[in-house]
Order: C-alpha cells, then sequence, then structure tokens
C-alpha cells in the first residue's frame, strides 16, 4: 500500500507564493510520474501540474492558466513531489491533490491521491 501526505496549504493574499509538498510513503519500487490537481467548488478537478520519472526524461507538464507562475519539482530519493505557486490569483483556490503513478507487474499503472489541502487566495 502507498501513502501520500500532502502539506503546505493556507491563506494567503493575491501575489503571493505557497509551496505544496507531497510525500510519498510505502511499497514502492519505482515511479511512473507524480503531480498535482486542483478542485474548485462546482467545478471538476483539473490537471494543475505533472512530473514524469527522471528515469523517463523528467518532463514537466502544466497547465495553461498557471504556466509561468507554477513550477513542480521531485526529490527522486525521497518520493517527493513539490509545488510552487507564485503570484498566486483568487482563481487559484481550490483543493489541491496531489497523485503518485505507481507501475504494476503486469505493466498497468495504479494512482494513488492524497487527501488534498486547501488553497485560499483572498484579493
Amino acid at each position: 500500500q502507498v501513502q501520500l501526505v500532502e502539506s503546505g496549504g493556507g491563506l494567503v493574499q493575491a501575489g503571493g507564493s505557497l509551496r505544496l509538498s507531497c510525500a510519498a510513503s510505502g511499497s514502492i519500487f519505482s515511479i511512473n510520474g507524480m503531480g498535482w490537481y486542483r478542485q474548485a467548488p462546482g467545478k471538476q478537478r483539473e490537471l494543475v501540474a505533472s512530473i514524469v520519472s527522471v528515469v523517463s526524461g523528467g518532463s514537466t507538464k502544466y497547465a495553461d492558466s498557471v504556466k509561468g507562475r507554477f513550477t513542480i519539482s521531485g526529490d527522486n530519493a525521497k518520493n517527493t513531489v513539490y509545488l510552487q505557486m507564485n503570484s498566486l490569483k483568487p482563481e487559484d483556490a481550490a483543493v489541491y491533490y496531489c497523485y503518485i503513478a505507481i507501475p504494476t507487474m503486469s505493466d498497468d499503472t495504479v494512482i494513488y491521491w492524497g487527501q488534498g489541502t486547501q488553497v485560499t487566495v483572498s484579493s
């Protein structure tokens, strides 16, 4: 089993910054990728940023709405992914969920989710 623990959410003024962390633990022998989704009230969950494993190139992907403001990074040794969020806007307010994608012996991928962390941005 795999567990993810998120931290770093909170209340910030528009234009401010927050750094989210997500640490994975448990039976992790390989990682395909990690990332962050967010869900605001009344909206669908959307991908914010993702990073594939260093073995697979370590490439990153961002939602258009956060490009240039958010940066995702990972620490393979700690099985941890970070999301640095700068120039925050009220529309960034949401519950942020991290995930980890782990390969299985049968070449499938299993996704595990964190519990979510609230980000509130005041205008």
